[in-house]
């Protein structure tokens, strides 16, 4: 099914015009219905067209979250929070209009509690300035999806990012949060303890809801120590299959990688050339040992047999900080190393999640797919974990190309749930991928449809994401 068909939400003309009317008056200068600002908040990092709200919150306190919330509850009318933008499934479009609430400003640390190694903070808190916070406690938060989005945004999406197969993802890392449910009520759904049997888990329920059931205002999250040595590197490959299992033989070995990330020979291509890498153009792993300086010397060192074992080689690789600091820069510039390849395209950003053991299938599937297909798609993963990322490089002009991309990442999601995986591991479901939840939990949905209706009767929640409900 293409996107277009999934995006119509019913208007409520009258209930909007009510809501400027009421939220102008209440928020002032801090409630913006300027045409650029609404489209900064409808914007999308992929090429899914941006659907602009009526206006724009710019929130301070989640009392005031609460009080916008209950306006537009009143009225019927859509809520969608927002964080900084950096979503890649259309999460912050607003297809039945409504009020974008910008949560940049609920931006305290609330609390770092070192010996419990936590940290209560709220939404609009980006990872980067929690872990500038932290520098001087020995602490970090090491879930790190690439760019600097919101604590509550990666919450709420359920992200991830390169070091989740040491620390996991935001699933295992938040302990509880606060947030203002559909009828602006707030609740808390739970405490600083590191496990509970009290009551059903609503953490767990509201993290990677995506807005959908309510919005986020704080965050209590795990912390970690700062590990005393690091090392890492790139290893070359003479294919993605030697490539992944190597990653397989890594993991099933028990070596505690912290990063272990594949690019295929087009995505090293691009960043050789955007980031001035000599390595070969080759499929690739990055890869990151966390532990005391004799410990990442040994997993490195084992790390390096195992990829000799796999034809691949020579890793190279290095403890000092600032050419570890190279090399993880490149990686996570891929996505704008990724625009060398094709000029003036635009990027379809998707991904997907399989067991360990089907991953060189499934991405060697994959690039047989994109070959076919005649697609400029390179691929990077987060291997230790089976998850990867295609950017298919299209001409959002050519209706024809925009048909070929959609098919393939149709193709890819119902390869991975073929092989008992997932359509997407981190990006969420949002407008692009709602066609394929159904494909993957079945009779499940409808339980996540009756969840919805109960916390959300109206449908005022991020409508038009994830789950498509009836008029």
């Amino acid at each position: 099914m293409a996107l277009s068909d999934l995006r119509a939400v019913a208007r409520n003309e009258e209930g909007i015009a009510a809501v400027l009317g009421i939220l102008k008056q209440r928020l002032g200068e801090r409630f913006q219905t300027g045409q650029a600002m609404r489209e900064q908040h409808g914007h999308t990092t992929t090429y899914i067209p941006t659907q602009a709200p009526d206006g724009v919150a710019f929130a301070q306190s989640a009392g005031e979250v609460q009080e916008v919330v209950r306006i537009c509850a009143a009225h019927r009318v859509p809520v969608i929070p927002f964080g900084v933008g950096t979503s890649l499934e259309g999460h912050v479009n607003a297809p039945g209009g409504g009020i974008s609430i910008d949560l940049s400003g609920l931006n305290r640390i609330l609390s770092v509690n070192a010996e419990d190694l936590d940290c209560t903070v709220e939404a609009g808190v980006t990872r980067e300035a929690l872990n500038q916070h932290l520098r001087d406690t020995g602490l970090f938060f090491p879930i790190d999806p690439g760019a600097n989005a919101t604590l509550g945004g990666m919450a709420a999406t359920r992200a991830s990012g390169t070091n989740a197969v040491r620390y996991g993802t935001m699933r295992e890392n938040v302990l509880a949060l606060t947030a203002v449910m559909a009828g602006g009520s707030e609740i808390a759904t739970g405490r600083r303890a590191r496990k509970s049997s009290a009551g059903y888990d609503l953490t767990r329920l509201l993290v990677g809801s995506e807005g959908t059931l309510g919005v986020i205002t704080t965050l209590t999250l795990k912390l970690y120590g700062i590990p005393q040595a690091i090392s890492g590197g790139v290893c070359p490959f003479p294919s993605v299959e030697a490539a992944c299992n190597a990653v397989i033989m890594t993991i099933q070995m028990g070596i505690p990688v912290a990063r272990i990330e594949l690019v295929n020979a087009l995505q090293m291509r691009a960043m050789k050339t955007y980031s001035k890498l000599d390595y070969p153009e080759s499929p690739c792993l990055f890869v990151e040992f966390h532990g005391s300086e004799a410990g990442v010397k040994e997993q490195a060192e084992s790390f390096g047999e195992i990829a000799a074992e796999h034809g691949g080689g020579p890793f190279l690789w290095t403890t000092v900080a600032e050419e570890r600091a190279k090399l993880w820069k490149a990686r996570h510039d891929a996505y704008w190393a990724s625009q060398t390849l094709r000029p003036g395209a635009k990027g379809l950003s998707t991904d997907v999640c399989v067991p360990i053991s089907r991953l060189a299938e499934c991405i060697a599937e994959t690039e047989a797919d994109i070959a076919a297909t005649g697609l400029v798609a390179p691929i990077v993963g987060h291997v230790g974990d089976g998850n990867f990322h295609v950017l298919v490089l299209m001409d959002v002009n050519d209706p024809r190309e925009i048909a070929r991309a959609e098919e393939f990442v149709a193709r890819l999601n119902l390869r991975a749930i073929g092989m008992d995986g997932t359509c997407t591991g981190e990006h969420g479901i949002g407008q692009g991928k709602m066609a394929f939840l159904e494909r993957e939990h079945g009779a499940a949905v409808e339980v996540m449809r009756a969840v919805k209706l109960a916390l959300d009767p109206d449908g005022i929640m991020n409508p038009g994401k994830i789950l498509p409900m009836p008029a």
